[in-house]
Formats: structure tokens, sequence, C-alpha cells
């Protein structure tokens, strides 16, 4: 055991070579933490910050690195903030926070208030990531005089920016209502880690990043938002707004990301340096005009995992993904699911871009009953494989240009449909068939019943299904029926309705080939169809389309109505004491 003595010669010893040490390395680099309250910040929300937070800023990037500390409170920043190279601005929170509705008032937390350069979109950014491993933490950054009256959005500058940097971080912080959140250009390997806020034109943007860029858990909801769709504002944004676009970027690297209420939740665009390639798994994007544009994509593709796409809410032309003509690079999709009011879950228009889809889910779409598809497949390639469709509609629609599809071990309660328009190009394999055999007998005498479970395969443009005393659904103003037939076969068509008095008008009826070929009245309409050529007879009913709100005062009921439908029955010359049901295949005694 050493003396007291001995002790203390020892620990000399140990500190001269430890001074020696850090005299010997002149280009040491070492962290120091500030504080702003320190150099004299005032957490009221009322005086001017801008120059004490700059000054502990630059302080600790002339040290060679630091963490600059935002204790709890409100803070007034009037002017623009540049975090240099090694430095954090670090604020309290931990996780990212979040806002009530018209709650600005944040009793504890780091928060900063703006409104730099309010009016002008192309001014210098609130705040600049201005040099290699700048980042910011833990902060709440407030825009106090935006109003949600003001509609268009007064502009801004980007809130937080930077260019030409490496492993810049946004980590734990609220962007609650900027006009655009985040901008990155050039700036390689960033990581952007739990984000809260509702940006309103653009919520984060990338271009040129040649090396890895990371985006994960950003969530971007209306987060002070008083949520309305139709509320001038929130419809502003959901037609106009972009969450999330990625032009040229290289390995691009997102999971666990969230977008609500915006125009486009994923815009994958092309800038003068090109397009993206990535990762992109887990997904989420609600009540959105077109949760994925695709509008270019590098060679290497766009991957696609876990993904929820779901339409903007009131829509009627909704697309989850859109995949555009100029696409060039493959776009694939892997446990995938789509749903609420949606008119395509996926529309592929790319002559030169090839669409995988493998054990997606589509629940919904066709929303407005006119009988679009789930899967629009207009020019290109495609594979869609071991995927699950909800509806009993037209699950994929190959045009007649279509280079090639291979449709595989598909599933849907009836069957799977698919509208083939390109002939051989199309394979078609080991997917559910419909559960409904129509034989020559059974085509020479049916029926449907209109409102019945199984009714779908064959209307289009319908509303839906409803029950009284009998099934039956109201036409709009042109329905159709889609009726299987014996071709060289002349039928007798009966046709149960009730036509309310202000639906009809000089051109109602029911049509043939855009020809009358009788009116319809109330009860049973019968007429004689002569032979076709084909399997298939489409009959159109026309009526004037009536608002039942309008009609009624004590109605609350928007939708354009047109008759109201409950049978169909067909019956050709081949007399039998039986009849087929057409929701179900089963026969029936008559």
């Amino acid at each position: 055991m050493l003396s007291l003595n001995g002790d203390m010669s020892f620990i000399k010893t140990i500190i001269i070579c430890l001074i020696i040490l850090i005299i010997a390395n002149p280009n040491r680099a070492y962290t120091q933490s500030l504080n702003v309250k320190d150099h004299g910040a005032i957490a009221d929300g009322k005086t001017d910050c801008t120059a004490i937070f700059q000054k502990a800023l630059n302080e600790a990037g002339r040290a060679g690195g630091g963490v600059v500390e935002v204790p709890a409170g409100k803070y007034r920043i009037n002017g623009h903030i540049r975090i240099p190279a090694n430095v954090t601005l670090k604020g309290v929170f931990t996780v990212p926070p979040t806002a009530r509705i018209g709650n600005f008032e944040f009793h504890k937390g780091s928060v900063l208030l703006t409104d730099a350069d309010r009016g002008n979109e192309n001014g210098e950014p609130f705040i600049r990531l201005d040099g290699n491993n700048a980042c910011i933490s833990g902060l709440a950054i407030v825009y106090p005089e935006w109003n949600q009256t003001n509609v268009p959005p007064v502009p801004y500058p980007p809130c937080v920016f930077s260019q030409d940097t490496c492993n810049v971080g946004i980590q734990d912080c609220l962007l609650l209502n900027p006009y655009e959140g985040i901008r990155l250009i050039r700036a390689h390997r960033h990581v952007i880690r739990n984000v809260n806020g509702y940006p309103i034109k653009r919520g984060l943007y990338v271009d040129e990043c040649y090396d890895i860029g990371r985006i994960e858990n950003v969530h971007f909801w209306p987060f002070g938002v008083n949520y309305d769709a139709e509320n001038p504002y929130c419809k502003w944004i959901n037609l106009n707004g972009i969450a999330f676009e990625f032009a040229r970027t290289d390995w691009q690297y997102v999971l666990n990301t969230f977008c609500f209420g915006y125009g486009i939740g994923y815009k994958f665009s092309s800038s003068a340096h090109g397009s993206a390639n990535g990762n992109f798994v887990g997904l989420g994007a609600d009540s959105c005009q077109k949760a994925v544009l695709i509008e270019q994509a590098q060679p290497p593709g766009l991957l696609f995992l876990n993904g929820e796409f779901v339409g903007r809410w009131n829509s009627s032309n909704s697309v989850c993904m859109e995949i555009s003509t100029n696409v060039i690079g493959k776009v694939s999709l892997a446990n995938c699911s789509f749903w609420g009011p949606i008119d395509k879950c996926v529309w592929m228009r790319s002559p030169s871009g090839q669409f995988t889809a493998n054990a997606c889910n589509f629940v919904q779409w066709d929303i407005s009953n006119i009988g679009s598809p789930a899967i629009q497949l207009d020019a290109g390639k495609a594979i869609i494989q071991g995927c699950t469709f909800g509806q009993d509609k037209l699950h994929i629609m190959v045009e007649t240009n279509f280079k090639s599809a291979i449709i595989i071990g598909n599933q849907a309660t009836a069957g799977l449909r698919v509208q083939n328009n390109a002939g051989k190009n199309t394979i078609l394999s080991l997917n559910e068939e419909d559960s409904i055999q129509w034989s020559d007998l059974a085509k020479a005498n049916y029926k449907l019943i209109i409102g019945m479970d199984g009714d779908s395969r064959y209307l289009i443009n319908w509303h839906d299904p409803e029950h009284s005393d009998s099934d039956f659904r109201w036409t709009t103003g042109s329905s159709k029926l889609v009726l299987p037939v014996n071709p060289k076969m002349p039928y007798k068509i009966a046709i149960r309705a009730r036509v309310p008095a202000q639906a009809v008008s000089l051109s109602s009826g029911i049509y043939v080939n855009n020809k009358m070929i009788t009116a319809i009245s109330n009860g049973i309409t019968s007429f004689y169809l002569p032979p076709v050529k084909t399997n298939k007879i489409v009959l159109e009913l026309k009526s004037n389309p009536w608002i039942p709100q309008k009609i009624s005062p004590t109605s609350k009921d928007p939708r354009k109505l047109g008759i109201q439908v409950f049978e169909v029955s067909l019956s050709g010359p081949v007399k039998t004491n039986k009849v087929f049901l057409a929701n179900t295949g089963q026969w029936l005694t008559q």
C-alpha cells in the first residue's frame, strides 16, 4: 500500500501526463456544454433572443463542437439561426411533442417562436444546419402569427434547411405549423428521427443526397388545427400540400413515417439531378388525394414494404398510388394495404416501367361505383401475385397496349375479376374463381335481386345496397347492368322498380348501345331483346338525377339518385320450372 506522500506523487504524475497529452495534440476536438440562459436569453416569448442564441452557437463552433442547451421556456427568435459544424442546439424534449387544437401555449418544454421572413417563401431559412454533424433536438418550433383563416396560407422560407453537409440531424422535435418543414440539398447521410408537425405546403424535401440518408418516425398530422375535411384551410393542404418529396437521392432509407390530410403523401419527383431509389418501410398516408405519386424512379427502383394507404375523405377520385408515364425504374409493393374512399388503388401508366404487387390487400375502391378497378394497368409490365381483394367489383383492368401482365395466385371472395384487353400479353393462373358457374341453361332463365349480396358483379355506377321490406339499390343518373346471355338467343327482360316523378325526363329509359329500348315505369317494365353475338349485354338505365334533401326539407341525403330497382329477370325461349339466382348461383323452384 502506498503512503499518503506516495499517493499524492502518483496523482501529480497522472495529471502532468494528461496535460502533456493535451498540449501535444493541438488539433484536439472536444465538446463543451453551453446554456442560452447563461448567455442572457429571456424565456418570456417576447424578447428577441436571436443574437444570444447565435453567440452561444458560434462559441461552441469555435471550440470545435458542443451542445447549446435550451432550458424549458418560450424564446422569441425574430431572425435566423445557423448551427455550426459539430454543434447541437438541444432542448429538453426526449420524445417529439404534439399540440392540442389551437393550443400553442407550451407551459413546459423548449419552445422557439418565430415569424422571420413572413410572406417570403424564398427568404433565409429559420434554422440552417450549417456544417457537418450540425443538429437540433428536443425543440418545439411554432409560428405564432399563423391563423387557420388565412387561405391560401401565408408563405415562409423552410423551417430547417441544410446544404452541402454530411451527417446533419433533426431529432425529437415538433415543427408545428411551418409553411415548409425541412429541406435538404446535398445533405449526405442525414438523420431525421422522431419529428412531429403539420407543415403546410411541404413537409420534407430531399435532393442530391448521394450517400444514404435516413428518415425515421416522422409524423405529419393536423396538430394544433381544428380539422374538418371541408374547412378551407384543411382542404387547401388536402389538395395542394405535399408531406414527403424525394428527388435525386441514392439509397434513401425511410422507416415508419405517417402523414394525414395532404394532396400528396409521398412524391417521388425528378429534379435536374435525377430521381430516387430506396427502401420505404412502414409508410402510412391517410386522407390523401394521392397517397403516393411516382413521377420518376431510378432503375434500381422504389421498394415499398408494409405500407398503409387511404384515400382522401369526402373525395370520389383519390388514387392511392399513381405511377406516371415517364417512370423508368421498378416499383415494388409487398404486404401493403389500401382502403377508404378510393377510386383506384394503383394506376400503372408508364410504358417503360414495371410494377410488382406481392401479398398486398386491396380492401376498398371504386367509391363512386362507376366500375373503376382496384388496379388499372394502362402501360408497361406488371406482376400481381398472392394478393387479396375485399370487394366484389372489378379487380384488375389490363388495357390493350400493356406489354406483359402476370396475374397469379390471387384471391377474391367472388372470384378474381380481370378485364383483359391485352390478349395473350396477360397470363392468368391459379387465381380464385367465381363460385357462380354459368351454364347455357342458367343463362336461359335467371333473376338478379338488386341489393342482395352478390349483385355487384353485374352493376356499374350504382349506389350502395339498401334494405327495407325488400333489398334494393338506387341508380344514379346513368347506371349499367352487365348481364350474361347466350349468344343468338332472344330474351324477355323484366325490371321491377319504383320511379319517382322527379326522376322522369324525356330521355329517361332503358338503353342498349346508346339507343333507347323503352321507357321505364313504376312496377314491372318488360321488353324483348333480340339475339346478340356476345355472351354479355349491357343495359343502361338513364334517369333525371335528383337530390333528396332538395326535394324534402326533412331529408339529409345529399346523393344524386335516379330510380329504385329491386329485381331484374331474363328468360329465353327455353321453358323450365326453375330459375337461376344470379346472386348465389343456386337454382330456385318457380
